[in-house]
């Protein structure tokens, strides 16, 4: 249906609901003539009276009746659902999508999310957990996050979570068998552990000191694309391996692990919530980036 039949439509059903042409154009903010010529526009359209008139009085045709009843139950279904979206800017009912990988929801996103769900049980929430690069307008999600540096250009992005660092490791045997590097292009002469990523890539090992960065790309020995499986094949000596410190800082603390290249591994910025407008958030939109923000001061 063209836009502007829907309108006309909607201007008679207002007529035949008050009676008057005048009272419609009152309501409406328009001129009585401007009424008066949609109506008559809409008849000569469909070759039809809908309205029959008097200096006094006017009441709908057979036609006009006909009409009625299907218009006017469907125009008051869409008055009502409007004043039903119009609450969700105050009340955080309704539905909330977010995407994330596995690491931001084990430390970030699900304590979050679930503070939300409970404090608001009338949420319908969904959290979809995925390592894959996910186009949020195109598969209808409302937010997601991911570190910076993956993040499209015209996405608007807010810092959620603490600043993390990426560490190299390896298992105490492993390193008891050879020098442990001092540099990273020292790499080169070990066995490593690498990480394929949801794009199917093996992520590089990024670096930097003194203000010198470096991107090194290993020859892994072994490649795994999970970071459980990348911390088990660390503790079992398969060699070395980079990976976020929280993913290493159990298998470190008792010991299964041992950092190498410390001091070329310095703290950046973590993650970042991540969505298509800053126009109309609903309330439970703004209710969970407050819940994230508040997860990230708990951190920090």
């Amino acid at each position: 249906m063209e836009p502007r039949k829907f309108s006309d439509l909607a201007i008679f059903n207002r007529v035949a609901e008050l009676g008057s042409f005048t009272a419609a154009a009152r309501s409406l903010g328009v001129t009585q003539s401007a009424v008066s010529q949609t109506v008559k526009r809409l008849e000569g359209e469909l070759g039809l009276r809908l309205l029959s008139r008097s200096t006094r009085s006017l009441a709908p045709t057979a036609a006009g009746e006909r009409l009625l009843d299907t218009l006017a139950p469907v125009i008051a279904e869409l008055d009502a659902e409007i004043e039903e979206l119009g609450r969700l800017r105050e009340q955080p009912g309704g539905r909330l999508r977010v995407t994330c990988g596995k690491h931001a929801a084990d430390t970030l996103v699900w304590p979050a999310f679930a503070r939300l769900i409970a404090a608001h049980p009338e949420i319908d929430g969904e959290l979809s957990v995925e390592n894959r690069h996910v186009d949020i307008v195109a598969e209808r999600f409302d937010i997601g996050i991911r570190l910076r540096e993956d993040l499209e250009m015209d996405m608007v992005a807010v810092p959620v979570g603490p600043s993390l660092r990426a560490v190299v490791v390896g298992a105490a045997r492993y390193l008891d068998t050879c020098d442990p590097p001092r540099r990273p292009r020292e790499l080169s002469a070990h066995r490593c552990i690498g990480f394929r990523n949801a794009g199917g890539t093996l992520s590089p090992w990024s670096f930097e000191k003194d203000g010198r960065a470096e991107t090194v790309k290993v020859a892994p020995s072994v490649i795994v694309n999970d970071g459980d499986a990348l911390v088990g094949a660390a503790c079992a000596g398969m060699g070395l391996a980079y990976m976020l410190e929280d993913l290493a800082a159990p298998a470190l603390k008792d010991g299964g692990l041992v950092e190498v290249l410390a001091d070329w591994c310095p703290r950046f910025p973590g993650y970042h919530a991540f969505y298509s407008s800053r126009r109309q958030p609903t309330r439970a939109f703004s209710l969970f980036l407050e819940s994230l923000r508040q997860g990230a001061d708990r951190e920090s």
